[in-house]
């Protein structure tokens, strides 16, 4: 009987690790990228870091899905314990908070993208569409930001009561409302645009300008100001 060959009996132009230093990670498919931050297989049945990282790209349908797994799903996998887990995790986490560009209080709003940057992450585990309301001074810096509402858009959920609220209560003088699309597609609905409308309106008759309505989609954004739309 052959004996079984782990990474290590591999050709060395052919291993992850050893590929990634002669090539660069660029070249790597993610399946020899999970393998590496894996590291180890399972001698005992014959299985190698790199069978582990197929397993868990088609089990949970890619790296997004391995990041929205409960740690109690990656638990189930074979192979897969808590060591390995912290590692995906951890790993993921730090992806995560590179492309992430925080927008923090006291800033300036300086484009519709970074908006975008500012809430993709916070977005990305979201299920169902969540609306924020966020705060500017009259020289449009951000005061705060705040949740107003979850679920799918309706008047009823987005009411300018709710909304203006924290508005009044800050004393400030433009807005800019933000909100997703878990589908990914950032396309405004008629019910968008309808309450992008109404909101500005009320906006208008209390004298607080409304600066933009950014739609959060997976990997874009839609913005009503650069579209002409508001």
């Amino acid at each position: 009987m052959a004996r079984y060959r782990t990474i290590k009996d591999w050709p060395e132009a052919d291993r992850p690790r050893e590929k990634l230093l002669a090539k660069g990670a660029e070249s790597l498919t993610e399946t020899e990228i999970l393998a590496i931050i894996l590291r180890t297989g399972n001698a005992s049945t014959g299985e190698s870091a790199v069978d582990h990282a197929r397993a868990l790209l088609t089990q949970f349908n890619g790296l997004k899905g391995i990041d929205e797994a409960p740690i109690k799903e990656l638990r189930a996998v074979k192979g897969i314990g808590p060591a390995k887990i912290a590692q995906l995790k951890a790993s993921l986490e730090i992806s995560r908070r590179m492309r992430q560009k925080r927008w923090k209080v006291g800033e300036p709003l300086s484009s519709a993208e970074d908006v975008f940057r500012h809430f993709q992450s916070m977005f990305q585990k979201e299920k169902h569409e969540v609306f924020y309301v966020v705060l500017l001074t009259n020289k449009n810096r951000k005061i705060r930001e705040v949740r107003i509402s979850e679920g799918s858009l309706t008047a009823s959920l987005v009411h300018p009561r709710e909304v203006y609220n924290p508005v009044i209560r800050d004393s400030a003088a433009a807005v800019l409302f933000v909100h997703n699309h878990p589908s990914g597609d950032p396309s405004p609905s008629p019910e968008d645009v309808e309450i992008t409308r109404r909101l500005k309106e009320v906006g208008e008759v209390m004298g607080i300008k409304v600066l933009d309505h950014v739609v959060i989609g997976h990997d874009r954004y839609f913005s009503f100001n650069e579209k002409g739309m508001l």
